[in-house]
């Protein structure tokens, strides 16, 4: 998956996360009015020096316009429906690995965007995130390393993929 100039990845949605994250941006966007007069009548209450509820109300502002603009982008560029069906490990799939020093303990999990993580039980791995990386493209029986935030390198061995049916 490549991208030109500022153009962000596609990331794969399920139908039902595409559908929570729309509504949540429409809520945030119908907000902003609300928003909008609660600075207002916090900017009427004074100094805005010493002015709690209005430092409060422009930061809550600030937070709702960048996950408008994050989710803007986010559903934008998103690939919804079926998780893709490939012979690799690619976004939108259940993966299953094992860590190389225990054998015995297998990890299933979806590789895909945190935003899914509302509508499934799985923990879901960002394909940015080391462990995502690693295993991006690999197939069932192969050993991928990466490193951990602490600095140790850490082998896993993919045991199976398919495609998540949330």
């Amino acid at each position: 998956m490549s991208t030109q100039g500022n153009e962000a990845p596609a990331t794969w949605l399920s139908q039902e996360a595409h559908d929570r994250l729309q509504a949540e941006l429409d809520e945030l966007i119908a907000n902003r009015t609300v928003i909008a007069a609660e600075i207002n009548a916090r900017r009427e209450e004074g100094d805005l020096r010493e002015n709690g509820g209005y430092h409060a109300a422009r930061e809550e502002q600030g937070k709702a316009e960048g996950r408008i603009l994050y989710l803007k982008e986010l559903l934008r560029t998103a690939k919804v429906g079926e998780a893709p069906t490939t012979d690799a490990v690619a976004p939108g799939m259940v993966v299953t690995i094992y860590f190389d020093d225990d054998a015995d303990d297998s990890e299933q999990f979806l590789l895909g965007s945190r935003e899914i993580s509302a509508t499934t039980d799985l923990t879901v791995y960002s394909p940015e995130s080391a462990l995502g990386r690693a295993i991006l493209g690999g197939k069932a029986g192969q050993t991928c390393t990466y490193t951990a935030p602490s600095g140790a390198d850490i082998k896993v061995t993919i045991v199976s993929f398919e495609p998540y049916s949330g």
